[in-house]
């Protein structure tokens, strides 16, 4: 079998959650979230959150969290907008002129380290920091292209190219920066969000000697923000990334684990270690010709995208795997892979 033999949270010292995707979408928690951080706070368990969401400050994600009935507290909460203000207090003068691109609470990280958070061009700001934010428009972008053309050091706090809704994925901070590398034709100067890995760094010295892992629902932040950090990860299959996506993921963007949600952490048949080790498939057989590759065999479906993943990674084939069995059939169904 390729599940990790023990409760997973019981080989770590601090777990990380991602928020959006992971605890909860956009205003309601995912199923078992709320369950599965009590069951962490019972058992004593250090934990952390980590988001580039720039629109809320750490204590009010705290209070967004206790009110879903997830106990938290502003201290472990981490956020793209905190790092980014931080960064660029400790690089500004006091009451340096900062253009804001985001939200109320992006301001008010900025007034937090000393700064001054201005809105125009004409106040000649020395650096933009660009967060998320819904009323974000194209006047705020223009602003931004003055300022950084005159001159302006350029902060992004993430570069999230969609966020997740009950609608399905939305436009992103990554998004909006994108319309200014557009128009400016350069990047900006530094991103601070994921998948930088400061956030999970920073969070991870609070385990000190003990194991940190990082729990996610992106490969493109998530996952990729662990491994630039040297840490173990679980992607969750409850957010924006899925069965596809993982298939066709780049090193940098490989988890460690794979679990469908949050009840991974503690039970080991609803996790699975990725890839599976060579003669070690779960019951599963993949092989791989001039005509694509196949799955066939018995067993639980983790196991089959274990063995999925060692050749997707290994051989890269062309093309959706096809069943080879019945058992395979109704393994690919329930990973989202067409049969």
């Amino acid at each position: 079998m390729t599940d990790v033999g023990e409760r997973l949270v019981d080989g770590y010292a601090l777990v990380v959650f991602d928020l959006d995707g992971v605890i909860y979408l956009i205003d309601r928690p995912i199923p078992g979230a709320v369950e599965a951080v009590a069951r962490l706070h019972d058992e004593g368990r250090e934990v952390a959150y980590a988001t580039n969401n720039a629109s809320r400050r750490a204590a009010d994600v705290a209070d967004l969290l206790t009110g879903m009935g997830v106990a938290a507290r502003p201290e472990e909460v981490l956020t793209s907008a905190g790092a980014g203000a931080q960064l660029l207090g400790e690089r500004l003068p006091a009451g340096a002129p900062v253009l804001v691109v985001g939200a109320e609470a992006l301001r008010a990280e900025i007034r937090a380290v000393g700064l001054t958070p201005v809105s125009r061009a004409e106040d000649s700001p020395v650096a933009v920091i660009q967060g998320y934010g819904p009323q974000v428009g194209w006047a705020d972008l223009a602003e931004a292209a003055v300022a950084v053309r005159a001159g302006a050091a350029w902060i992004a706090t993430n570069t999230d190219r969609t966020l997740p809704s009950g609608r399905g994925p939305l436009p992103g901070n990554g998004a909006l920066v994108a319309a200014l590398v557009t128009a400016l034709g350069r990047e900006p100067d530094e991103v601070v969000g994921k998948p930088a890995p400061e956030l999970f760094a920073t969070a991870a010295r609070r385990a000190g000697e003990g194991r940190t892992l990082v729990v996610g629902d992106r490969l493109d932040t998530d996952i990729e923000g662990a491994n630039r950090a040297g840490l173990d990860s679980l992607l969750v299959l409850t957010g924006v990334s899925d069965v596809p996506e993982l298939l066709a993921a780049p090193a940098p963007r490989r988890p460690t684990y794979v679990a469908w949600n949050l009840a991974g952490l503690f039970d080991p048949a609803e996790v699975v270690r990725v890839p599976a080790a060579a003669g070690d498939l779960g019951g599963w057989h993949v092989v791989t010709g001039g005509e694509g590759w196949e799955l066939s065999g018995a067993g639980r479906p983790l196991d089959a995208l274990a063995a999925l993943c060692a050749v997707a990674w290994w051989h890269r084939p062309a093309g959706a795997p096809r069943a080879g069995s019945p058992e395979a059939a109704k393994a690919l169904d329930t990973l989202g892979l067409p049969g």
